[in-house]
């Protein structure tokens, strides 16, 4: 066991414990101090001895990270000190809790002071307290002059008292009398120091019962201000969320204006005064016997923590599960009233938003039959000016109408698609020329027959051309000698007749056409797309 327990600490855990027996040795209690550290040795060798088993365990059970270490920022970041953190392990989580709680004791004790002048314990620090507050909201500038005064009466001062002390004064009558305090001489006292905490002593319990405190308050605070919070702006009513809205929306377009007519100072002064004095017994007494006469509420009814949290725990899940609306039958007579306003005034759009989505289809045709053959449903018309035209590149898409689907986070309204009879608009609309319209019958639209195209193009077989724009196959640019390389590379597109320059049907077709098809799509529901 000793053996295990060696290689698990590793002589870095055994230098450290033999470090901490180090020490003076008193005569007369020798054995008793032999005693309490040995027993010590053995807690902390148990203790690093189980932090490495339950290391090893958690190694086995948590994801790793490719041996990479955390990235708590993002790429920007990597120069500084936070750009790589180490990962979790049980004994680097010990060691910093252990290190974080010796010495945390200085934020309870600053936490009780304050908590002890907010509470009128002692009445005169409260009303310099209150002084102090009136001084900086009638004259904000004051508020700079407060670190350097805290850091004058909070720091040095004390520490030069602990370093000057004065007499110590005695009520026995053969002594002299007190003679008062005086800052002269020489130091008669060590310099005050903060040392953390020791382990496994009084001061280091208490920090752990103050932390478990405050873990537990900011819990029960936390699920208050969701429960308070979350279901008026997170649009699970969404009148109610709607109202909030639009009020902050004035509110902020009414400060933006008269803001600077307030006068922030009193309203500051009187808002600090009424906190504070709102903590003083008799006070908080009188406050609660109002409350208990008007509001109906008990004085002496009060809620427990775990009762808080299953209370708050119990509405989140009434949230979730069932949103919240408005009760006219509860409530003051102002909450009624807004009720009744975002009742009668906010208006939602129950419908859900619609689109209409296109698609064409693409037929070419073919130089051995010279009838047309159904090539692709594109979402391009790929006209005879577009880029994918002038790049040479393949018109993109799918060859049956089932495999076309609604774009991301849409779902199909309508049944079925349905032919655009308005071919000349879409034309129009996208500023396509060099092609013939049909404005009856299937509604195509035809290239112009471009000799310097389509004789480039003539001759291949058209399968390639399909299986290059669906990528079942490589498409390889065919050899051409050096005129036909000329020519691509400086095209000369001729004289070609648009729709616009003569009749339906004048003039040679080229080898595409093409006609439009339309759908309506509605937005998707996020929770059905997410169960399914």
């Amino acid at each position: 066991m000793d053996d295990l327990a060696a290689a698990f600490l590793g002589p870095g855990d055994d230098a450290s414990i033999q470090e901490e027996d180090e020490g003076p040795q008193g005569s007369g209690t020798e054995n008793s101090t032999t005693t309490a550290r040995t027993l010590r040795r053995g807690i902390l060798k148990a203790a690093n001895l189980q932090d490495k088993l339950l290391e090893k365990l958690l190694a086995q059970v948590i994801p790793v990270d490719d041996g990479q270490p955390h990235e708590a920022g993002s790429g920007a970041d990597s120069s500084s000190s936070f750009g790589e953190r180490p990962g979790f392990t049980v004994g680097a989580m010990s060691n910093n809790f252990r290190r974080f709680n010796a010495r945390i004791g200085v934020v309870f004790k600053f936490q009780a002071k304050a908590l002890r002048v907010l509470s009128w314990r002692r009445p005169t620090h409260t009303l310099s307290l209150l002084a102090v507050y009136t001084f900086i909201c009638l004259d904000p500038y004051l508020i700079f002059v407060l670190p350097l005064a805290i850091a004058l009466f909070g720091i040095f001062v004390p520490s030069f008292i602990a370093r000057h002390p004065a007499p110590a004064s005695s009520s026995e009558a053969h002594t002299v009398r007190n003679l008062g305090y005086s800052p002269r001489g020489p130091p008669l006292a060590p310099a005050r120091t903060f040392k953390p905490t020791k382990e496994l002593s009084r001061d280091f319990f208490r920090n752990l019962g103050d932390l478990q405190n405050v873990m537990d308050d900011y819990s029960v605070a936390h699920d208050k201000i969701i429960a308070l919070v979350v279901p008026k702006t997170n649009f699970s009513d969404e009148a109610l969320s709607s109202a909030i809205f639009v009020l902050l929306c004035g509110a902020c377009a009414l400060m933006t204006v008269t803001a600077h007519l307030i006068h922030w100072r009193y309203i500051m002064l009187v808002v600090g005064w009424a906190a504070i004095w709102s903590n003083h017994p008799t006070v908080s007494r009188l406050m609660t016997e109002w409350q208990a006469q008007y509001l109906g509420t008990d004085p002496s009814e009060k809620s427990a923590t775990d009762k808080a949290v299953h209370d708050n725990d119990r509405k989140l899940e009434q949230i979730q599960n069932n949103p919240p609306g408005p009760d006219p039958n509860s409530g003051s007579a102002m909450e009624r009233a807004f009720d009744a306003w975002v009742r009668s005034d906010i208006i939602l759009d129950d419908a859900p938003e619609t689109r209409e989505v296109e698609i064409f289809e693409l037929q070419r045709l073919s130089d051995t039959s010279g009838e047309w053959e159904p090539w692709l449903f594109s979402p391009s018309p790929y006209d005879p000016l577009s880029a994918a035209r002038i790049a040479g590149d393949r018109p993109t898409g799918t060859r049956f109408f089932e495999d076309v689907l609604p774009p991301e986070g849409w779902e199909w309204s309508g049944k079925k698609w349905a032919l655009d009879l308005w071919s000349r608009e879409w034309v129009e609309e996208r500023i396509i020329t060099g092609v013939e319209v049909e404005t009856e019958g299937e509604r195509w639209v035809y290239d112009i027959y471009n000799e310097h195209e389509n004789g480039g193009s003539g001759g291949g077989d058209p399968n390639d051309d399909l299986n290059a724009a669906l990528g079942d196959g490589d498409y390889e640019n065919p050899v051409r000698s050096q005129d036909q390389s000329r020519h691509m590379t400086t095209p000369k597109i001729g004289p070609t007749i648009s729709w616009e320059e003569g009749e339906e049907g004048m003039g040679r077709r080229g080898s595409w056409r093409r006609r439009r098809w339309v759908r309506m799509v509605k937005r998707k529901n996020v929770n059905n797309s997410a169960s399914n």
